[in-house]
């Protein structure tokens, strides 16, 4: 059993996300609003979105040879509602406070080639953390570990757009709920809502389930039907 899972996303009408972009066509917050009505009180983000945004600058550098770490669990802290990000390899630093930093304790999802290293890092930064998949992060298997061991009911993933579109493959979101504000990007390269699915992976059907417009941002909201 996993969580209920919703993609929560700000787009411009060409579907791209790019934060810095995203924050010129809402400045009246409505995203933020939207997101506590959503009623989810862990988020899921991708690594590229902690780096840019929350994660010191550099990597971890080990001081010792690598040894994948296999699958473990640790929690550091139990709470209502959980930061929750990506980080395959275990590279990202973190200030002493993260709590502070999110609002609420972090937890990472690692994969089992992260280092014994850099999970006792995280331990000192008093991170919790699941490690799971040995050629990279097995999403399912650490979705229902949010569940069954952190409590996890209802967690909204809130970018970017490649682990939008790795959950999307999987079959691992219930629900997507997306905010157009008023303004186009149109800028090559800038990543899109759903990002990173190869060539031959069909569309992903959906059922319409509401729609709502808030000071000229469209707030549209729709279950998946293949998931």
């Amino acid at each position: 059993m996993r969580p209920y899972v919703i993609c929560h996303m700000m787009a411009s009408l060409d579907g791209r996300i790019d934060c810095a972009m995203t924050e010129q066509i809402d400045d009246t917050n409505h995203y933020y609003e939207a997101l506590k009505q959503l009623d989810c009180p862990s988020t899921l983000e991708g690594k590229t979105t902690l780096a840019m945004h929350y994660a010191q600058t550099g990597e971890f550098q080990p001081q010792k040879a690598h040894e994948n770490a296999g699958q473990q669990i640790y929690r550091a802290t139990e709470a209502n509602g959980y930061a929750i990000g990506v980080d395959t390899r275990g590279t990202l630093l973190w200030d002493d406070d993260t709590t502070e930093l999110f609002g609420r304790p972090l937890l990472m999802i690692l994969s089992e080639q992260a280092s014994e290293e850099y999970l006792n890092y995280l331990k000192q930064k008093h991170i919790s953390y699941i490690t799971t998949g040995r050629d990279g992060i097995d999403l399912a298997s650490a979705l229902e570990t949010l569940r069954t061991v952190f409590g996890v009911n209802r967690l909204a993933v809130v970018g970017g757009g490649h682990i939008n579109g790795s959950l999307l493959d999987q079959g691992l979101i219930d629900e997507v709920s997306i905010m157009y504000g008023y303004g186009i990007d149109g800028r090559e390269g800038m990543t899109a809502a759903f990002d990173g699915r190869t060539m031959e992976r069909n569309p992903v059907r959906l059922a319409f389930k509401s729609v709502e417009e808030q000071d000229g941002i469209v707030w549209m909201r729709y279950q998946v039907v293949n998931s």
